[in-house]
């Protein structure tokens, strides 16, 4: 969506937001892409709104689609009321301003929400040195944060396009990923040996809270004092609270620190303290290791989905062909996880 850099684009969305703004006149002094965003078009805007109840400079973040998604990814509009919610429930994250949702304006929705500084890339963010401070105290800090997440729970009427599950969360969700796979026709013994396992080993599910779905390191921003915002609120279900520690202690999403077991990052025992704390939830370990696996089982599941992106010839994109890469090495981790001396978890 590169048209936002043409001049007659960028007048369309200043009109629009002068209007959305209740401001006499918009106007965009600066709009570049931002880098990240493998399936979203995030742009820097910096505006000045004159007039109205935030006249003045504003620095914002234009969210739109990119040419081609993945199955499971909210629209805009779904994912803009995700980002109130968590707003509101006192959650880090950018403020959610305004939403489009006139394709005229840039021949797709979009949302407005308040830039936030930072830096997000995992790779970087786990060396030694990296910013966010002492890191012991920012996954105690992100622990928190996923804890006030998961303070939202059913019913609320203003996510109502999200189902609840029926019956335990773990076995929609393997149904989900045996359609995706089935629906990609490719033969992947390895994944569907997997499923199998997942299904068999499937926990009880004691309780129903709003998942993140997204939550690990890559999807946050830090600067030098630590955690400024949490991201791509994109793929937010109803479902068990244990999903989301299980997905953001993954071994896949540690960027190769396997010595820091919370997101590469931290210990284990930082995150669960800062979790425990905020939810007064008691974390069982086993299950926390069971949503490892259907970590691994997912992120495979959607690499082959970005993958068939460039494939396909949707989105000629050398990250979504890198992306395929990595599935041999995601089911190598699945095959020694799911091992049968590993059946019996403690």
């Amino acid at each position: 969506m590169r048209d936002l850099a043409r001049p007659e684009r960028q007048a369309a969305v200043a009109t629009w937001l002068a209007r959305a703004a209740e401001a006499k006149d918009a106007r965009i002094e600066e709009a570049r892409p931002l880098i990240g965003g493998a399936i979203q078009e995030n742009w820097y805007l910096r505006v000045v709104l004159e007039g109205g109840p935030r006249a003045g400079e504003m620095v914002l973040v234009l969210r739109t689609d990119a040419p081609s998604g993945v199955a499971v990814s909210h629209s805009r509009s779904r994912e803009f009321r995700l980002l109130q919610v968590a707003w509101r429930a006192g959650v880090t994250v950018p403020e959610p301003l305004w939403l489009c949702e006139d394709h005229q304006v840039l021949g797709q929705a979009f949302y407005l929400m308040v830039y936030r500084a930072g830096i997000a890339r995992g790779n970087k963010l786990v060396r030694d040195g990296a910013p966010g401070g002492d890191k012991e105290a920012l996954v105690e800090r992100l622990g928190q944060e996923l804890a006030k997440i998961h303070a939202i729970v059913p019913p609320r009427p203003e996510l109502d396009f999200l189902a609840l599950p029926e019956g335990p969360a773990a076995l929609r969700d393997i149904a989900l990923y045996r359609r995706h796979l089935d629906a990609l026709g490719q033969a992947r013994p390895a994944l569907e040996w997997a499923l199998r396992w997942c299904e068999v080993m499937a926990p009880p599910q004691d309780e129903t809270v709003l998942l993140h779905q997204d939550f690990r390191t890559g999807n946050f921003l830090v600067d030098d004092t630590g955690l400024t915002a949490i991201l791509d609120w994109e793929f937010c279900d109803w479902g068990d609270p244990m999903s989301d520690l299980g997905w953001f202690c993954a071994r896949c999403w540690r960027f190769g620190r396997d010595d820091r077991e919370a997101g590469g990052l931290g210990s284990r025992a930082a995150f669960y303290r800062g979790y425990e704390a905020v939810s007064g939830r008691r974390i069982a370990p086993d299950v926390v290791a069971y949503w490892e696996v259907m970590a691994h089982l997912r992120w495979a599941v959607i690499a082959l989905q970005q993958a068939e992106r460039h494939l396909s010839g949707e989105q000629a994109s050398l990250e979504l062909a890198l992306t395929g890469r990595v599935i041999a090495e995601l089911e190598f981790e699945l095959l020694k996880m799911t091992a049968p001396a590993n059946w019996r978890m403690s």
